[in-house]
């Protein structure tokens, strides 16, 4: 009876340690992505503005004359620093 516990007890530390590694790989596979997402988001706004510029410089693109508004329910990159409290 005593060697089967330890038996239930070695294999549940082996499983522990199984689901310990899954869940570090899975952590650093989202932390991978994330970075990622803010590095296109990044490029993506260089590139637009860099796009906009030369079709300014071109005669592509007009000048609107009021800046568009947001569309209603879409929300916009705030960043944190803007929000702190100036004491």
């Amino acid at each position: 009876m005593v060697t089967f516990l330890w038996c239930v007890v070695a294999l549940t530390l082996v499983l522990a340690g199984a689901a310990w590694m899954k869940a570090r790989q899975l952590s650093r596979l989202c932390a991978d992505l994330s970075t990622s997402y803010w590095q296109l988001r990044y490029e993506h706004g260089q590139l637009a503005s860099r796009l906009h510029r030369i079709e300014l410089q071109t005669g592509m693109a007009s000048l609107p004359d009021e800046p568009a508004a947001p569309e209603p329910g879409r929300t916009s990159f705030v960043p944190l620093s803007s929000l702190k409290k100036t004491s």
